[in-house]
């Protein structure tokens, strides 16, 4: 795959991740502040070769992505793929039973950090409270 089908392939699945919903700057903003080239280069990687894999589908890689954010505790990581779920589909009920599983590896203050961050986004969103 030559580098502007993986720039294309970025940018499209940043925008099915990323395009709406989100109330903060998305990571990749602070890394181009300092580094244009390599932040495009992790961009590509992360997003266009990554995250476009299609073994797992974008809502089973984001519940991933947002258990392991939960249980290492970054907040600020988490709240971003919280919205990013909510944007390719994952199923809330299914993302918040992600969080209860933490109790058993990471333990109930992770539990409640990630229940937290995903109260924020659903505020935000307006999808707060959930409905059956």
């Amino acid at each position: 795959m030559d580098h502007e089908d993986i720039k294309k392939r970025t940018q499209e699945t940043a925008k099915k991740l990323f395009g709406k919903g989100i109330k903060m700057d998305p990571p990749y903003l602070t890394w181009k502040a300092f580094d244009r080239d390599l932040a495009n280069d992790l961009s590509m990687f992360i997003t266009g070769n990554l995250y476009s894999r299609t073994v797992l589908t974008l809502p089973e890689r984001q519940m991933v992505a947002c258990a392991m954010l939960a249980a290492l505790g970054a907040r600020g990581e988490l709240k971003l793929h919280v919205n990013a779920a909510l944007n390719v589909g994952c199923d809330p009920k299914k993302l918040a039973e992600v969080f209860f599983q933490l109790a058993t590896y990471a333990g109930m203050p992770a539990v409640n950090e990630a229940l937290g961050v995903y109260r924020e986004v659903l505020q935000e969103r307006g999808q707060w409270p959930i409905q059956d």
